[in-house]
């Protein structure tokens, strides 16, 4: 048995080198032997590696509340986590990309085509290593902010300084700040909402008639509205307002027709709060697999962008502001990220989930509820936001939410016994904090360094 849990890592490594392995020979079979195949072909494996890595790191993001919370088992989640964000990159992923990651290089400086096929592998690759490194110390990151901070290295290597438009990497760091603040206030207000309305009064169970279902509709809002505006944006565009439009008709909908499920499940419950968390439940695996189907459709489409730059520069010789993402590029991305979420994931979900703060089904569905609220807020006000920083910010939220109002609580009480405030102090972990921080902190320059170190080794190469 010790060797069998001993020999783990390394079957997964091995399957891993495999999955990268098929990438790459697709790529030789669909270049069709062209002397620049090499390059498409490194690309592949390049773009394997990565999505591997998003499915290690951030798809723990959307599942990990979910599990904390015993709504799901670990292989239940990631299950449901590999159908939608495979369902969200193949049907709603983008057909078209920005090569240049959203104006964060002047394509002026990456006009030679050689020089952007390195820039863009470089910046692949860096962003790869780097949320690898996160996922082996245990920190959740954002890949879209890696890609980023390996586009602006390379570039950097490639054309110095001036080549950066650090206009729009401020609003990006400016996001370091508002993504987890946001996040983490509102999944906080919603757990306030529900101890004064639901869990904190006489009749718990006939209050939770009342308001699960209105809490139902407003995740059945926040949802519909997120997806229309974030995982359909490629398919169609729907504009914020209509997105909302959208959102309040399905959230009406589904407030009302969760009442008699509501009124069903809760008879015979004993008014506690135990007998809660099976109401929210249903709720929250719904939402989980909402935010997987929204990350597929988005994040995968950054994380492959470089690739697809590379492929349209090899067959064209030309460098575009924006390329469409051919099929096997996105089947690479989704399939990858299935795969690494199947061999690598349980261990950021476990972060999430079980060592931050402790979840229950109302706590986990504050954070899941949050997350889709909170990208809605900042399209609203043109806030750069990150997924990865919202979810994360959300169990932040909800777990110093607790601290206050146990110490609040306490004192209204008399004084608090010494065991309750050691007790009080642990229920976020301040050591995984500061980690967690300190990593996305760094996300960038380490990225960007990492970059326009493999970008010179690539020029050296090539």
């Amino acid at each position: 048995m010790a060797s069998m849990y001993a020999s783990r890592p390394l079957i997964g490594v091995g399957l891993s080198l495999v999955f990268v392995t098929a990438a790459a020979l697709l790529a030789a079979m669909l270049s069709g032997g062209a002397p620049q195949s090499l390059v498409v072909i490194v690309a592949a494996a390049f773009g394997a590696y990565m999505a591997l890595n998003i499915g290690a790191n951030d798809v723990a993001n959307n599942m990990g509340p979910a599990v904390g919370a015993n709504a799901l088992s670990m292989l239940g989640a990631i299950a449901i986590a590999a159908i939608c964000e495979s369902a969200g990159a193949l049907l709603a992923g983008g057909d078209v990309v920005s090569t240049i990651s959203k104006g964060i290089v002047s394509p002026a400086g990456l006009a030679d085509t050689r020089v952007f096929v390195w820039a863009m592998m470089a910046a692949l690759l860096s962003a790869a290593l780097w949320v690898n490194i996160a996922t082996w110390i245990g920190a959740p990151v954002s890949t879209t902010h890696s890609v980023v901070g390996g586009v602006m290295g390379a570039g950097i290597a490639a054309a110095g300084f001036s080549v950066v438009n650090w206009p729009t990497m401020g609003t990006i760091a400016i996001s370091w700040v508002i993504s987890p603040v946001l996040g983490g206030v509102i999944a906080a207000a919603m757990l306030a909402f529900i101890k004064w309305k639901i869990i904190n009064v006489e009749d718990k169970i006939a209050a939770a008639r009342t308001w699960v279902p209105v809490l139902i509709g407003l995740m059945s809002f926040a949802f519909a509205a997120y997806l229309a505006l974030k995982g359909l944006s490629h398919v169609a565009h729907i504009s914020l307002p209509v997105a909302l439009l959208i959102g309040a008709v399905i959230g009406l909908v589904t407030g009302l027709a969760s009442r008699p499920l509501i009124r069903r499940q809760s008879a015979g419950l004993e008014n506690r709060n135990r007998s809660l968390k099976v109401l929210f439940r249903l709720p929250l695996i719904v939402s989980a697999a909402a935010l997987s189907f929204a990350h597929g459709a988005n994040d995968v489409a950054n994380a492959v962008g470089p690739l697809a730059a590379v492929v349209y520069a090899q067959s064209t010789a030309d460098v575009a502001g924006e390329v469409f993402i051919p099929t096997w590029v996105m089947l690479i991305g989704a399939v990858g990220i299935s795969v690494g979420l199947v061999l690598f994931g349980p261990k950021m979900i476990g972060m999430v989930g079980n060592q931050i703060t402790k979840l229950n089904p109302m706590r986990a569905y504050c954070v899941a509820l949050s997350a889709a609220v909170t990208v809605i807020a900042a399209s609203a006000l043109g806030l750069p936001v990150s997924s990865t920083h919202i979810a994360v910010g959300g169990v932040f939220g909800v777990g110093f939410f607790r601290e206050w109002y146990m110490s609040r609580r306490g004192n209204a009480e008399g004084s608090i016994m010494p065991r309750q405030e050691r007790a009080r102090r642990k229920l976020v972990r301040r050591s995984h904090f500061l980690t967690i921080i300190a990593a996305w902190v760094i996300t960038v320059p380490a990225a960007a360094l990492l970059s326009g170190i493999c970008f010179l080794g690539l020029r050296l190469i090539g």
